[in-house]
C-alpha cells in the first residue's frame, strides 16, 4: 500500500470519527489539530485505525499517540 493510499484511508477514518468531512491528516497531525480531539475520541480513533487497516497498536502507542509516521512506514513495506 503506498503512503497516499494510507492517507487516503486515514482521511477517511478520521473524518468518520471525528464527524468533519474537511479533515485532511498528514505525519504531523496532532490532537491539537483537530477540534474535539479529546481522550474519548482518541480511544474511538485508535478502535477505527486498528478496525480499518486489520492491526493493533500496542498500549504505549495509543496512549502516547506515537503511531503516525511509525503506521506509515509500516505501511510501505507491509510489515504490519
Amino acid at each position: 500500500m503506498s503512503r497516499e493510499e494510507v492517507f487516503e484511508r486515514l482521511n477517511e477514518v478520521f473524518r468518520d470519527v471525528f464527524d468533519e468531512e474537511d479533515i485532511t491528516v498528514d505525519e504531523g497531525t496532532t490532537a491539537e489539530d483537530i477540534d474535539g480531539w479529546d481522550s474519548l475520541e482518541h480511544i474511538n480513533l485508535m478502535a477505527a485505525v486498528e478496525s480499518e487497516f486489520g492491526i493493533k497498536f500496542s498500549m504505549g502507542q495509543i496512549v502516547t499517540a506515537k503511531w503516525q509516521i511509525s503506521f506509515c512506514r509500516r505501511s510501505e513495506t507491509g510489515s504490519w
